[in-house]
């Protein structure tokens, strides 16, 4: 009940700030599943991808790329697509497309990091400019400030604990992909200096 009042008094802002702070724990439990997921697809596949591609054995390869997860796919994806450019070019292409595909989602939480406090601070004003409003009404009036002021504050306050919720999210979910990141470029290197599907054939 004391949340409830605490939100009606916020005012009509509190609305947006609070439906930002729900999209911002959706993403947030979205892609903490999907990264976990790529983790654990990926754990001891660097070494044994390595190995299949010095050997030349693309049939092992292309066994164990289809299930590892994002660099998995980017070998794959890069072994089916060589005829259409250079490998070089085509591995490139295929793993900034799954560095945007990790990265899906993640601007909303940046956006809404600068979007809550504006919000807050939004409330905080037209909660002032109302509270300043009972100077013209009667005599007696102008005590009211004081609690309409504190009262405009607690939007801002919202504001700032959702900004700071989605900052938190943003550099945990940021970290890892990152991390998937970095073994899909590490993987695609590995690829083209073995000589891709060339050595195979």
């Amino acid at each position: 009940m004391e949340f409830l009042a605490l939100f009606q008094k916020g005012g009509f802002v509190m609305y947006p700030i609070i439906m930002a702070s729900l999209v911002a724990l959706t993403i947030a439990f979205e892609r903490s599943a999907f990264y976990r997921k790529e983790t654990l697809k990926i754990d001891g596949f660097a070494g044994k991808i390595n190995e299949f591609l010095q050997a030349g054995d693309r049939e092992k390869a292309v066994d164990l790329c289809q299930g590892a997860g994002a660099p998995g796919e980017v070998i794959l994806s890069a072994m089916e697509e060589e005829k259409y450019g250079s490998k070089e070019e085509v591995v490139l292409a295929v793993a900034k497309r799954k560095s945007l595909e990790l990265r899906k989602y993640l601007e909303y939480l940046s956006v809404i990091v600068t979007m809550a406090p504006l919000l807050g601070l939004l409330g905080t004003v037209t909660g002032m400019i109302q509270s300043f409003s009972v100077l013209n009404v009667s005599d007696g009036e102008p005590f009211a400030i004081t609690g309409g002021v504190s009262e405009a504050l607690i939007a801002t306050a919202t504001g700032l604990l959702v900004a700071i919720l989605a900052l938190c999210l943003y550099s945990y979910l940021s970290h890892k992909a990152n991390a998937i990141i970095a073994d899909v470029e590490y993987v695609s290197t590995m690829y083209l200096a073995a000589g891709g599907s060339d050595d195979a054939d």
